[in-house]
């Protein structure tokens, strides 16, 4: 009882380190693992037993027998099965051509690469060579979201980076999943013909199953015959269903099922589906934070001593400085990246949950199966994970830097909000060359937010995922424009640190426009406009207007006409070279004002 609770504490602690840190949570939590697991049985143990002993003698301990090995399966079928839930194919279908080509070229690649560069510095047979090739493909949103979270970056470079990560999970989960089965089935003895028939029922099987319980799950959930209150827990019951099933028709067929049932539920337009998702990320949390300290402690002490020479330095500096700039440059020859952006891009490959989990699991089934020098998968594996997330942890704010491609000005706008209001200040902002990102919890305003060729997102502004979002790494002002006070003050006092450090503001409330000594330092626009005066002049005056200004006097001028005129009100300044400056409604003494500055408004036209 004390090790499993201990489990569930230490890596609760570990994601809380990691989230406080804003570290990928694999770090500390394969860390504390392998401190209570090998490191304490070899340095602070009197008996020599670690302090948490998954496997002991393959009968005692926390999983006797195969009991570690089916819990990993399990756990790791709702790891890929959400991973599946957020591989949209619309989104393979319109992304550009780099992501594609990383995600395809690059990916064959680090796998030919990778297996002759292991083969040959390691000695290891070729079917062992690819399975650990094929592990290593995978990075995953779980390790570059909190790399790159607080690094401001350009547009192009971290959009590259996050669908990179999005895609490559569940479809380097597949391949490795794939690669594991060829070679199980044919017994470490070469690919015969029972093999391939083995591994053509694993292809069929789980792309079967996985298909059909997709659609006989959502078809339940769309009629209504499970009730709101039990459709996570029975969704929870159905992966692991489906993939205990498919396994029965053909061994190790499982995991293959799962990710194809992921996959087809998450391009279903099912308003479920959000809730879902969220249930599978809260409970992957929790699995992710045992799996990792259990199979981190299940290495023994030996096996880590395998990594203790020069070839394990030679196999990372391959491939790391080698296999994944060679990827990434053939992927993104002829675009529009330059070149630093690649070498960037190139530089920041961390491997992720995914390949350490499988890794694992499927490196205890080789060496029950006695396959030779099966006993380097999983510490080779963790190897690469670890080096990597370390290696991006410290160093990329630092290379990003260096290379040029960290935005020193963070000149992009989060918009709260996608009203008419805020669509049309925002579109008239991104004509205006500044990135804009608008974000709403009503589906139909951001629908008609990105019909107009605006960047938004359906997300509660209560949500944490807001924090996570790569898009926003270069925001550095917010506008909270809602109807709502209360959801106005939340997004300024939670998010002003974050995404306003160049600029938070907020619309005035009825009460401090009658009030004029209420007036806030983050008020927007004018003293007299709050969100009900901004939807009827938008409603009215659908347009924004731009008038040349003489002098400040003029500008003075031209803000008392619009405090007596109901159908104007101003917005911003744009200077000489285009560079806008939002109006607050609290001190506009020190704000700039030169001859040829323009006014910008919304309403009916000005007289100049």
């Amino acid at each position: 009882m004390l090790e499993l609770s201990g489990i569930i504490i230490l890596g609760i602690l570990a994601q809380w380190f990691a989230w406080k840190f804003k570290i990928p949570a694999i770090l500390p939590l394969i860390l504390i693992g392998l401190f209570v697991g090998p490191i304490a049985s070899e340095y602070l143990s009197d008996d020599g037993y670690k302090w948490i002993e998954p496997i002991w003698n393959g009968k005692k301990g926390l999983f006797p027998g195969d009991g570690l090995y089916y819990f990993v399966s399990l756990a790791i079928s709702v790891i890929l099965f959400e991973g599946g839930l957020t591989l949209k194919l619309k989104e393979i279908r319109n992304i550009s051509g780099v992501i594609t080509k990383l995600i395809s070229l690059g990916s064959l690649v680090t796998f030919f690469a990778g297996a002759f560069a292991v083969h040959y510095i390691f000695d290891l047979d070729f079917e062992l060579s690819f399975l650990f090739s094929a592990l290593i493909i995978v990075t995953g949103p779980t390790v570059i979201t909190p790399i790159l979270r607080n690094i401001p970056l350009k547009k192009d470079v971290s959009t590259v980076l996050k669908w990179e990560g999005i895609l490559i999970d569940p479809i380097g989960a597949l391949v490795a999943v794939l690669v594991f089965e060829f070679i199980f089935v044919g017994g470490g003895g070469g690919f015969t013909k029972t093999a391939l028939i083995e591994f053509a029922k694993i292809i069929l099987f789980g792309c079967t199953f996985g298909f059909a319980f997709a659609h006989a799950l959502h078809f339940l959930i769309k009629q209504k015959l499970i009730p709101h209150y039990l459709m996570n827990v029975f969704s929870l019951s159905a992966v692991l269903g489906v993939f205990v099933l498919s396994d029965s028709f053909a061994h190790e067929s499982g995991l293959l099922a799962v990710v194809v049932m992921g996959m087809v539920l998450g391009n279903k337009n099912g308003s479920y589906l959000k809730e879902v998702l969220y249930f599978k990320e809260s409970l992957s949390v929790l699995l992710i934070s045992v799996l990792f300290i259990l199979l981190a402690a299940n290495i023994d002490f030996d096996n880590l001593l395998l990594l203790v020479n020069w070839k394990t330095a030679l196999l990372f500096a391959v491939v790391v400085f080698i296999i994944r700039p060679l990827g990434v440059f053939l992927s993104a020859y002829g675009s529009s990246l330059t070149f630093n952006e690649k070498l960037f891009i190139s530089w920041v490959g961390p491997r992720g949950i995914v390949a350490a989990g499988i890794a694992s699991l499927f490196g205890s089934k080789l060496m029950a199966e006695d396959v030779v020098n099966a006993n380097y998968i999983t510490p080779l594996v963790f190897m690469i994970v670890l080096g990597t997330v370390l290696l991006n942890a410290t160093t990329a704010r630092y290379f990003a830097k260096l290379v040029g491609v960290f935005l020193k000005d963070s000149r992009g706008i989060l918009i709260v909000g996608a009203s008419p209001v805020s669509r049309l200040i925002g579109k008239y902002l991104v004509d205006n060359q500044r990135h804009v990102v608008l974000i709403d919890s009503n589906q139909n305003n951001v629908k008609k937010a990105q019909e107009m060729g605006l960047e938004a997102f359906n997300t509660d502004i209560y949500s944490e995922t807001l924090e996570d979002n790569i898009e926003l790494n270069d925001v550095g002002f917010l506008m909270a424009l809602t109807g709502s006070a209360d959801i106005n003050n939340y997004a300024i006092n939670k998010f002003s640190e974050q995404f306003g450090e160049k600029g938070t503001f907020r619309l005035i409330t009825a009460d401090e426009i009658n009030d004029p000594e209420k007036s806030p330092k983050e008020g927007l626009f004018s003293q007299t406009s709050d969100f009900n005066s901004l939807t009827k002049v938008a409603r009215n005056y659908p347009t924004i207007h731009e008038i040349e200004l003489n002098d400040r006097k003029h500008f003075e001028e031209l803000i008392e006409i619009a405090n007596t005129d109901e159908n104007i009100i101003p917005l911003l300044i744009k200077d000489h070279k285009g560079v806008l400056e939002i109006i607050s409604s609290y001190n506009k003494k020190d704000t700039k004002i030169e001859k040829g500055f323009r006014l910008v408004y919304l309403g009916k036209p000005l007289r100049n």
